[in-house]
């Protein structure tokens, strides 16, 4: 009956440990927040001006832009917290979806980039 119970324990064994891992796999790499949220235009460091050719715009984490779209003006922190527990994931977003509504009738993709602050001696 003893030999029996001990491949019985070294499957279950490892069905948990798989399970662990696969568990902080998943957790490992989930970004720890929103990458980007509007702010008040006072906050803003720079501004990028939005027209119908403007296809895409680059921003880095941790930056707060004042987007300019015919007169009207909205900013957005990118909090950079897409930034998982080890390392920066890229990421690319839609400006309309954070845009107020009806502001930009095109799509405009935002890219961006890990700030270097925190990426500068990795690697």
């Amino acid at each position: 009956m003893e030999n029996v119970m001990k491949p019985k324990l070294v499957v279950l064994t490892v069905i948990a440990m798989t399970l662990g891992f696969v568990s902080l796999s998943a957790s490992a790499f989930t970004p720890v927040g929103p990458i980007a949220q509007v702010v008040p235009l006072s906050g803003a460091m720079r501004t990028i001006p939005i027209n119908a050719k403007t296809k895409y715009v680059n921003v880095t984490a941790h930056e707060t832009v004042k987007f300019v779209v015919d007169g009207n003006a909205f900013a957005i922190n990118f909090s950079g917290s897409s930034a998982t527990k080890f390392a920066f994931v890229p990421s690319v977003l839609d400006l309309a979806q954070l845009a107020p509504t009806g502001v930009i009738n095109h799509k405009v993709t935002v890219y961006v980039a890990p700030d270097p602050l925190y990426t500068s001696g990795v690697g």
